[in-house]
């Protein structure tokens, strides 16, 4: 069975159009559709994609709500406050973060989303990390950056030699 969605004109609000071109968006997770519409041969751009089953967080207390992008981003933003990334790679990150968190069905917890943040962080941005893990794990003391920036540097980069030896 074939179903034709009808798509309004954002002119008009025909429903009549032709498609023009097509091709792959959002690294293969949409298709990008350039219309144009048969009443008044305006060009528009539509965008397919599937509509998977919501994501559900549970929070500390219990509570449900549904997993929300923009809240991650938002954590990504002020902990990056400053720091050399670009909007889109923090909307980047949240995105590997949903797909990630897809994978481990259709409810999570709020640990499984700090978590999958803190390890794209510590890819991308130790200073983010180290203030995304403040605030995620709650550090009371300056001892508890002090671990963690200890950790962080024992799972970086092996030392290098220094030029002496």
């Amino acid at each position: 069975m074939h179903y034709r969605a009808t798509v309004r004109c954002p002119s008009c609000a025909g429903t009549e159009d032709k498609v023009v071109d097509s091709r792959t968006a959002d690294e293969g997770a949409a298709i990008r559709r350039r219309r144009e519409c048969l009443s008044c041969g305006r060009r528009y751009t539509t965008y397919e994609r599937v509509d998977e089953a919501p994501l559900v967080v549970v929070k500390r207390s219990g509570r449900r709500e549904p997993f929300d992008r923009a809240k991650v981003v938002a954590g990504l933003r002020a902990a990056a406050k400053n720091r050399p990334l670009g909007v889109e790679q923090l909307e980047a990150v949240a995105g590997e973060v949903e797909e990630a968190l897809r994978l481990d069905g259709p409810e999570l917890t709020t640990q499984q989303v700090g978590w999958a943040v803190l390890d794209r962080l510590r890819m991308l941005d130790e200073v983010a990390y180290v203030r995304f893990a403040s605030v995620y794990k709650g550090f009371a003391h300056v001892d508890d950056f002090q671990r963690e920036v200890g950790l962080l540097t024992k799972s970086s980069d092996p030392k290098r030699p220094s030029a002496e030896e």
